[in-house]
């Protein structure tokens, strides 16, 4: 009998290891009060959208051309969020997104619930708008539909009617399509999957509300809603537009807005409705290198008009709150953030890593039972210039605004010659690496910079030392508020070594800087050859 209890206590401990969940050590939003702080992410979701089913609610937002895409967040109670899944296993056309397509592929998606399933549409604004479904947000997701091909469609929107007739209201990118500032609605089928029509503008925002976009569709109380930020990503505000007929006119009126606050263009996002019947609304802010992390703001209706955080300034219009009670889901739940360090002890790679680009199967291999990750090293591609242009490196968002990544790993080049190298990254439009490489001497570190990576820019030696063995301990220090990153390195994982000078990230197109991996051979280089990392951690 002991021994049977023993047993039971045995499993009972390792299923709670296995539930608990993971709580980031450089941000929480939930300050275990019942309150919480914004941004409730500190990371990278752009253009966020919302949907609620039941008492789970799920999140989507704008991937570019990260691989995969769509990302799938879940939460209990809108403010604890664990990343669970992705939509988007490639991005499509699968061939054209081989190669790193910066600024491209998934632009200001939205999720919305119709017929027991979840939708997500978004616009790519050199193929058109698309969508995916599911009956299983942490399962498969259908294959894309091109609900409607053409250039400089972005940012749809779907509406299913009371009389079951489907519409999608949609902006245009003016780099594509010669004309911003308007929006637009179409007829659908009833199952969401074609465009039936040209489409009828109901919206010009040229005069009072430029780069009007962002656009979001619903129905409440007889009227017909599109929420639409306009002014700019990091200067804008957020418009309601709201008509008795979905073609219009529709009755205009500013409701957020950053006035007295320190919160930057507060727009683009989600309403939602509780079960409890609260209503609030998630945005983004674009805060440079970390950046375009998420915020939610309590909402309340006034005479049919949504009343979005609080009218500080008592001008009629909302301001971002920083701190509010949180949303009452009817009960409480567990602290829990996306998930950041990985010690690679899983068979696959954490939900935190993209690529650059669709990504091939020799990049990597996650073997069972093996506690590493092996990057091979891979060449560069023909016109090789930088790192901007290689699709096989492994990143992830900034997760805070102070943070420090320390990763461990080995070089095998597997020839005694030179060409193959691995390192840490931090990526954006200007980057820099910290490299383990070799010639035929030994093993080297080295500091590189490519500021204006975007053009072309050549990557520049910063500082180069020898080490003893092909094994190393890469660190890098992020700190508030413009992103400085200071590099260092140990030998022992004790005593780190400051290296090279600080670097201050950039954005990448439309993106916040990541943080990541890379393993690497010249084209002159022989095939073979690879780096093992051990682990990834980031702490404070």
């Amino acid at each position: 009998m002991r021994f049977f209890n023993y047993f039971i206590l045995v499993i009972s401990v390792s299923l709670a290891a296995q539930q608990k969940e993971h709580t980031s050590k450089v941000w929480i939003a939930d300050n275990g009060d019942g309150t919480y702080t914004n941004p409730i992410l500190h990371a990278d979701y752009s253009d966020p959208d919302v949907a609620r089913i039941g008492d789970d609610y799920y999140m989507t937002a704008s991937s570019f051309n990260t691989s995969p895409g769509l990302p799938i967040l879940h939460s209990k109670d809108m403010v604890n969020w664990k990343l669970i899944n992705y939509a988007l296993p490639k991005q499509v056309p699968t061939q054209t997104f081989e190669v790193p397509q910066h600024g491209n592929g998934v632009w200001a998606p939205s999720i919305r619930t119709h017929n027991n399933e979840l939708y997500i549409y978004w616009g790519d604004p050199d193929f058109g708008i698309y969508m995916v479904k599911t009956s299983d947000p942490k399962g498969n997701w259908e294959n894309p539909v091109l609900v409607m091909e053409g250039k400089g469609l972005i940012d749809p929107s779907p509406l299913w009617d009371e009389d079951g007739k489907a519409y999608l209201v949609h902006a245009y990118a003016g780099s594509r399509a010669g004309v911003k500032s308007l929006l637009t609605v179409n007829k659908m089928n009833e199952e969401g999957t074609k465009v039936l029509d040209a489409g009828r503008h109901v919206f010009d925002g040229h005069d009072a509300h430029p780069t009007v976009e962002g656009s979001k569709f619903y129905k409440r109380n007889g009227y017909y809603y599109i929420f639409a930020p306009a002014g700019g990503v990091a200067t804008g505000w957020q418009l309601i537009l709201r008509s008795k007929d979905i073609y219009g006119p529709y009755d205009e009126k500013v409701v957020l807005e950053q006035g007295t606050t320190s919160i930057n263009g507060p727009h683009q996002g989600a309403w939602v409705e509780t079960p409890e019947g609260e209503d609030w609304f998630y945005h983004f802010q674009d805060v440079d290198a970390y950046g375009r992390i998420v915020h939610l703001q309590p909402m309340i209706w006034e005479n049919d008009w949504p009343v979005m955080g609080e009218d500080l300034d008592g001008n009629g219009i909302g301001e971002p709150v920083k701190t509010h009670e949180k949303p009452n889901v009817g009960k409480d739940y567990p602290i829990v953030t996306p998930r950041e360090s990985t010690e690679f002890e899983a068979d696959s790679l954490g939900l935190q890593w993209q690529w650059q680009a669709n990504p091939q199967v020799v990049w990597h291999a996650k073997l069972p039972g093996k506690d590493y990750l092996r990057l091979f090293s891979i060449k560069v591609q023909d016109d090789y210039q930088n790192l901007w242009m290689t699709p096989n490196l492994l990143l992830q968002k900034f997760p805070a605004p102070d943070f420090t990544v320390t990763t461990k790993l080995k070089l095998f080049p597997q020839e005694a010659d030179k060409g193959k190298s691995a390192g840490l990254i931090i990526m954006g439009m200007d980057y820099a690496t910290l490299t383990l490489t070799h010639d035929a001497e030994g093993y080297i570190i080295k500091q590189t910079e490519a500021i204006n990576a975007i053009d072309g820019a050549e990557e520049i030696r910063i500082i180069e030392e020898r080490i003893a063995t092909n094994e190393v301990i890469f660190r890098v220090e992020v700190s508030a508020p413009d992103a400085m990153c200071q590099f260092s390195y140990s030998e022992n994982g004790k005593d780190f070594t400051k290296v090279g000078k600080p670097f201050k990230a950039q954005p990448g197109k439309w993106i916040g800087a990541k943080v990541g991996l890379f393993s690497v051979s010249t084209q002159e280089s022989k095939r073979g050859g690879y780096a093992d990392v051990e682990y990834f951690r980031i702490t404070k």
